[in-house]
């Protein structure tokens, strides 16, 4: 459901009326300043409370705007245009732009020594002191600057410390890992070996191995007995 409509009347409550002035006068406010930035309008907006209290928003100059209000004013009653009321206003401005860009200009050349020779020494002493804090301002941002880079770098050598030491860590245990894989396939491989020869291996052959490491002994028996008897006799 929508909000009734309001009878738009004094309010005689006198709470729900200052509470709805402030509203009133938030919305009001936020309308111009909408108006202002989204049509390019100049606006003045003056508004005084029931207790005289004054608010008032412009997005140029309150001053300003009143006093071409009252010059369009006068000079629409003297038989002028509103074209060339605004042509004049313009005119007004580009004259104080112009003004501005003047003293900006001769104020840069002042500061690069382009005009030493025709200041005195009151303007100098000025200058100097003009100078002076602007160099202190540059090198107090220079030095946060350079304060802000070194921590950064603090910070980025403990992160590449840190990465540094993880890397080791997975090198050295993968360098562990492969070495006892190749001690397990090297114990693999001996036992297969063994197992294989002893596979191959041949009992008869390991007998007549064995019978002909033990027959030059027994031969050797033989003969010490003849060459005793021989002796004997």
């Amino acid at each position: 459901m929508g909000r009734g409509r309001i009878e738009i009347k004094r309010i005689e409550n006198t709470t729900n009326r200052q509470v709805t002035f402030c509203k009133r006068r938030n919305g009001l406010l936020k309308k111009a300043y909408e108006l202002s930035v989204l049509c390019d309008a100049e606006v003045a907006l003056i508004v005084f409370s029931g207790r005289g209290r004054l608010y008032e928003y412009s997005n140029n100059s309150v001053k300003a705007t009143i006093e071409r209000y009252k010059k369009a004013t006068s000079d629409i009653s003297s038989a002028g245009t509103v074209a060339e009321i605004n042509a004049q206003h313009y005119q007004q401005e580009s004259a104080k732009l112009k003004q501005q860009i003047t003293t900006l200009q001769n104020s840069n050349r002042t500061l690069i020594g382009d005009t030493m020779a025709t200041m005195s020494h009151r303007d100098l002493k000025q200058l100097e002191g003009r100078l002076d804090k602007g160099l202190g301002k540059i090198r107090a941002r220079k030095n946060e600057l350079l304060c802000a880079e070194i921590e950064y770098m603090q910070r980025r050598e403990m992160e590449l410390q840190n990465n540094n030491f993880f890397l080791k860590e997975k090198v050295a245990e993968t360098e562990r890992g492969q070495q006892q894989t190749l001690n397990m396939m090297g114990a693999a491989s001996t036992s297969n070996e063994y197992e294989q020869n002893m596979i191959h291996c041949d009992p008869r052959t390991f007998l007549q191995f064995n019978f002909m490491q033990q027959q030059p002994q027994y031969y050797s028996q033989q003969e010490d007995r003849k060459s005793f008897n021989s002796v004997g006799r």
